[in-house]
């Protein structure tokens, strides 16, 4: 059976990095924050980050905490026919759950650690969905304190240390992909 990997991390610690170089190995892409956007387009809704934590907390409302995982499991089960996969941030423990009940050890969890400071630094200055540092520590709290992505983050099989340059993570990530290879 192809493989699962769920990339985890806190906001601008560098999941995106990650997913684009297994994109670009062959793995398809499911990105759980693409099904906010997609809402707030079909709904008309201007992107702040204040309308993304309201529809992102909307879903939540609608799905429950594993929402995400739910709304895409047809997605992945397509794009598992025939290829590994990776999911471009995880959220929530709730999603893990629902990941690991249908696809067991199939699925692995890579956590993208990163200084606050850094990571702050980086979403100011990303061209989509820039964040000031007062938005990106609210969405911190909030991803820590209501959707539980502590516990994904803590529990994850790898950790890439993203402090460095895109050199250095390609090439722990490239070790990690050597590992779950004898999987």
């Amino acid at each position: 059976m192809n493989k699962i990997i769920a990339m985890v991390g806190m906001t601008g610690s560098g999941k995106s990095i990650g997913s684009s170089h297994l994109q670009s190995l062959g793995w398809k892409n499911i990105y759980f924050g693409g099904l906010t956007y997609e809402r707030m387009k079909a709904e008309g809704i201007e992107y702040t980050p204040e309308t993304d934590k309201q529809m992102r907390m909307q879903m939540r409302k609608d799905y429950g905490m594993a929402a995400y995982a739910i709304l895409s499991m047809p997605k992945i089960k397509e794009a598992l026919k025939d290829n590994n996969v990776v999911i471009d941030d995880m959220y929530s423990w709730a999603e893990y759950e629902t990941l690991q009940k249908e696809f067991g050890d199939n699925i692995i969890l890579i956590c993208v650690v990163a200084d606050k400071d850094i990571r702050y630094k980086r979403l100011e200055t990303r061209k989509e969905r820039p964040y000031i540092k007062e938005e990106a520590i609210d969405r911190d709290l909030n991803e820590l304190g209501n959707l539980d992505k502590g516990r994904p983050i803590a529990y994850a099989d790898y950790f890439i240390f993203n402090n460095g340059t895109i050199d250095e993570y390609i090439t722990r990530l490239n070790e990690i992909l050597e590992k779950i290879k004898t999987l």
